[in-house]
């Protein structure tokens, strides 16, 4: 069991309303179910790393040729994060400074593209992210997007319409990668396909890559010229990015990373990656994976069990989408009435209408060591939670069993 302490008595006497905030935090994430599919439990050694001395560091640039004196640990620390990359995912290069997944993304953008390029990637309103060509993001003002979708019978992705948009658009790059499709892109195919246009594959890997360090997923490294990720969800790590790729896209890559969109390293959190990659390169992390596919696939067989209807007709990751309209409700309604109940999770779009449907993981209850019978007990309180009424008296009921169980498997012993 993973330890953690509360809030110090240190920030308690020096900024109380800071403490209670944090507090909080603590016991709303011990006391609800957390399954927003993008959030986990990272250990108290990546949380070490995070709150250490270097937080106190100015680094920009790379180890061995920074802006700043005194980065001689600075160095060490983004070398190690580097080789742990290299070798958790078995790629020639890796950069560890991008801030988020999204600075990760506009860094390989800004690696391969020029603005006015043609880019292809998953249309918005079947999964894709707002970095894949939004209005209200740099990438669809940017650059020309052009958005694939999904069959309408299976909800899988129309791998022939990709090939017609390319031979038409005959795009720049062609970007694979989704925040709710809960299947295994087909790497080799986007491959086939990039390169009968001559176009760059770029491999939006922000959600499955801790199934992929777990051999839980099938890797895009060996097909994608760059990878870009994220080192938090079912990776466990600080909330950060990253970007893998070959050697003959390494400088590139970093001269895109700093100095062109980011100036300097957060190295406390580069510290906290590396900590997160040295966990994910124990067996203890491979069984992690494997259960963490393992409770979505009988979480969702629960829920369509249920009744709801689920995008793919099912998962092959940590990852659901799916559609309580079946019980009379949109998905914000149905995220609402959960938040009720205690139970986190998102909206998503889905392929077809304009209603949303529900998005959730199973990352961090896996985490906690939950299994398959307490899958089981969650789609239960679902049910109990959209279609049991909205009185308090019911709701408060249905919550204090949500609280119970989650009793049972705390995030962190104090």
């Amino acid at each position: 069991m993973s330890v953690i302490t509360q809030p110090t008595d240190l920030l308690r006497r020096q900024d109380p309303q800071m403490a209670d905030v944090l507090a909080g935090e603590t016991r709303r994430q011990a006391g609800t179910l957390q399954l927003i599919a993008a959030e986990n439990f990272t250990s108290p050694a990546v949380l070490t790393a995070l709150g250490s001395a270097l937080a106190n560091k100015y680094a920009e640039g790379y180890p061995g040729a920074r802006h700043h004196g005194g980065c001689e640990y600075a160095d060490l620390a983004e070398r190690t994060a580097v080789e742990r990359a290299r070798a958790l995912f078995g790629v020639e290069h890796a950069n560890v400074q991008p801030h988020s997944g999204s600075a990760a993304v506009l860094a390989a953008y800004a690696a391969l593209l020029r603005p006015g390029d043609t880019v292809l990637a998953m249309g918005l309103p079947y999964g894709g992210h707002l970095t894949h060509g939004s209005p209200a993001n740099f990438s669809g003002r940017w650059f020309d997007f052009v958005g694939y979708g999904v069959e309408a019978e299976t909800g899988l992705i129309d791998y022939r319409q990709v090939q017609d948009l390319a031979r038409t658009h005959r795009p720049k790059a062609i970007v694979c990668g989704s925040i709710c499709y809960p299947r295994h892109p087909e790497y080799s195919v986007f491959r086939e396909i990039a390169d009968e246009v001559g176009a760059y594959l770029i491999a939006d890997a922000a959600h499955p890559i801790g199934l992929v360090a777990g051999g839980a997923a099938p890797s895009p490294v060996p097909y994608a010229d760059i990878v870009c990720a994220t080192t938090h969800k079912v990776l466990r790590g600080p909330r950060g990015g990253m970007i893998l790729c070959g050697a003959e896209f390494a400088e590139r890559v970093d001269r895109a990373v700093f100095p062109f969109t980011q100036g300097g390293a957060q190295m406390h959190t580069i510290a906290a990656k590396a900590v997160a990659f040295g966990e994910a390169a124990g067996a203890a992390f491979t069984t992690y994976a494997h259960r963490v596919v393992a409770n979505a696939r009988v979480l969702a067989d629960e829920l369509e069990a249920h009744g709801f209807l689920l995008t793919t007709g099912g998962t092959d990751t940590h990852l659901i989408s799916a559609d309580p309209a079946p019980l009379g409700l949109d998905g914000a309604t149905a995220r609402a009435r959960l938040a009720d109940a205690g139970i986190v999770l998102d909206t998503c779009a889905l392929p077809y209408g304009d209603q949303r449907g529900i998005r959730l993981g199973t990352a961090a209850v896996t985490t906690q060591g939950m299994g398959e019978r307490e899958m089981v007990r969650i789609a239960e309180l679902f049910v109990a939670a959209l279609r049991g009424g909205s009185g308090e008296i019911e709701v408060a009921r249905i919550r204090e069993d949500v609280s119970d169980l989650t009793l049972e498997f705390p995030p962190y012993a104090v």
